[in-house]
């Protein structure tokens, strides 16, 4: 009897707590003088960017970068279609990557009550050397998976152990004319004060999956 191939996807997958949030804030102010506008948002800015060095020298921030300015004009029309006069628009853009969510809150807080300033969204991730700590992890998980799978399979035919000949990242294992049997694919996703209420952010956990294909043989 000759050897059966068996091509199975191993999968791991586990769930970790966000280690950093990058928030999007944009300082936007427009009016009928253009110098005063641009004068009054470089101020604004320059009052976020005193906060965030603040919080960087308390190693709340890990890092902010400020580097996109946009100062432009338009004429909006009234009621009846009729063009207005210029309206003047600044618009500063910052990022902060922060590794304090409690000050990230706060932070946050602070500002979305300022005219002005408009806070966009918030990416909540993890640092890349710890994801590749994470995926390496993983990657040994799907390799069993893989091998309990490839065995499961071997076991119901009636046939020995199996023994590995390949493995590869999914969808680049060479096509065998061979029997086999194939597991399912695997999606993997793209990762105040006084008596006023506080804002508290809490991310839900971050998915990490990881998949490898594998080929078998079992006699």
């Amino acid at each position: 009897m000759s050897p059966l191939e068996i091509v199975v996807r191993g999968v791991a997958r586990r769930k970790y707590r966000p280690e950093r949030a990058i928030l999007d804030l944009t300082v936007h102010l427009e009016g009928r003088a253009r110098e005063s506008v641009y004068r009054d948002a470089t101020t604004m800015h320059g009052a976020v960017v005193e906060s965030l060095k603040e919080l960087l020298a308390r190693d709340v921030v890990d890092e902010w970068s400020s580097d996109t300015l946009r100062v432009y004009s338009y004429r909006p029309y009234d009621s009846n279609g009729n063009r207005r006069d210029p309206v003047y628009s600044t618009r500063i853009k910052v990022d902060a990557e922060f590794t304090d969510f409690e000050e990230l809150s706060k932070f946050i807080d602070r500002w979305a009550a300022v005219d002005g300033v408009d806070v966009g969204h918030v990416e909540w991730g993890i640092p890349q050397d710890n994801r590749r700590t994470y995926e390496r992890e993983l990657r040994r998980e799907a390799v069993d998976d893989a091998v309990a799978k490839a065995q499961a399979y071997a076991d119901a035919v009636g046939r020995g152990a199996v023994t590995a000949t390949q493995l590869a990242d999914p969808n680049m294992l060479s096509t065998s004319r061979s029997a086999r049997a194939m597991s399912d694919p695997l999606g993997i996703p793209g990762d105040g004060s006084g008596s006023a209420p506080a804002l508290e952010l809490r991310s839900e956990d971050i998915e990490i999956a990881v998949a490898v294909d594998a080929r078998f043989v079992a006699d």
